[in-house]
């Protein structure tokens, strides 16, 4: 029997403006909905310049969290394990293993050899 191909994601995505996918349009959103709150700080001390270009470096920051796939490349071993998954996912799941507040604590335990 010979191997097949078994792609991770089966479902098409629905794009929006040709570029957004639903994903990549909300994490845009809430980059530029971040950086909005900078414009207001730097307008405040007449640096609007300085807002604008943070709201527009956090909206891309945001569509690339939500666009960009993890590609998988020979060379690097960790990308074996992740390649082909969403940058998000990636993001969500370092989160999981973060927030998981179980301590495990491994005891070596020696043999004491017997005296004859």
């Amino acid at each position: 029997m010979g191997t097949y191909y078994i792609p991770r994601n089966v479902k098409g995505e629905t794009r929006i403006l040709y570029i957004f996918t639903i994903k990549a349009l909300i994490t845009t959103m809430a980059g530029a909905m971040i950086g909005i709150i900078f414009y207001f700080i730097f307008s405040m001390l007449n640096l609007k310049i300085v807002g604008i270009v943070i709201t527009i470096i956090l909206s891309l920051l945001g569509y690339g969290i939500g666009m960009i796939k993890i590609p998988t490349l020979a060379g690097l071993p960790i990308t074996k394990k992740i390649g082909g998954d969403p940058l998000s996912e990636i993001i969500l799941k370092f989160f999981k293993f973060r927030s998981n507040k179980k301590i495990y604590t491994y005891v070596q335990i020696e043999k004491e050899e017997e005296e004859e």
